[in-house]
């Protein structure tokens, strides 16, 4: 497996499911012969622009790829890679696997025990839901896998949010009778708001009859397992992530993946 091999007429071929192996030497080849242009690991740079993310893009398909980068685009300030195939066909695979939902990528750690990391000691299931269970308080997980990237899952695990997602502003609230309440606000006007309290009741409130409303900075969302939990531990989470599709897997059985 992660062999290239050229085609007819000297088409070149990107790997057929490329190992990590096949993954991290093209990133190596990328961010050594690509970056003229592009940013470093996919960024747009002073002249090419970015190459990762979700996003749609004009060129997607492999053969799409390795001919943009073996001919060059005519009309562009792109050219020719003059690079040999096998080196560009491990280019196409990186780039590719930047775009590549978590659930369509190889990914390390073990699912199963990401599982039991999710619902036990990482604590993910008193706010998030998956598949029908768990919490409210936080945004349903069942296809963070198909809709975000592995680097994204990782991101919002490790990294603090500079900004607060809509529809998650925490906040911290007294009522009239000294009764305290804390949790998410889904709705707000002049006389009233929506509060949805961390035990998933949903509370209804007059503002003139609120001791105290306090509009907290940092998100409910912890941005340190990386710290809480030991890297073995934060792999099988983010596997446990990745593998929740459930727009692809509905219907359709699931396509296993070789490394």
């Amino acid at each position: 497996m992660g062999v290239v091999v050229p085609l007819a007429l000297a088409q070149a071929q990107a790997p057929v499911r490329p190992s990590e192996k096949d993954i991290a030497e093209g990133r190596a080849l990328y961010n050594r012969s690509c970056t003229v242009c592009h940013g470093l690991d996919g960024a747009a740079g002073d002249r090419g622009p970015a190459l990762a993310g979700l996003r749609r893009f004009l060129r997607s398909s492999e053969q799409d790829l390795l001919e943009a980068i073996r001919d060059g685009l005519a009309g562009t300030e792109m050219p020719p890679s003059g690079l040999p195939v096998a080196d560009i066909g491990k280019i196409v695979a990186y780039i590719r696997s930047l775009r590549a939902s978590a659930y369509d990528r190889f990914v390390k750690g073990d699912a199963a025990r990401g599982e039991k990391i999710f619902w036990g000691a990482g604590r993910c299931g008193e706010c998030h839901t998956i598949g029908g269970r768990g919490g409210l308080v936080g945004p349903d997980l069942s296809d963070a896998g198909g809709r975000r990237t592995w680097s994204a899952l990782r991101e919002a695990l490790t990294r603090p949010k500079p900004h607060l997602p809509r529809g998650y502003q925490p906040v911290r609230i007294v009522t009239g009778d000294g009764r305290p309440l804390a949790g998410i606000l889904k709705n707000e006007d002049n006389f009233s708001l929506q509060l949805l309290s961390s035990d998933g009741k949903l509370h209804l409130l007059e503002r003139q009859q609120l001791r105290e409303i306090v509009y907290q900075k940092e998100s409910l969302m912890p941005s340190d397992y990386d710290k809480r939990l030991e890297p073995g531990e934060l792999e099988d989470l983010l596997a446990f992530l990745s593998r929740q599709a459930a727009r692809r897997i509905r219907g359709a059985p699931r396509r296993e993946r070789t490394p």
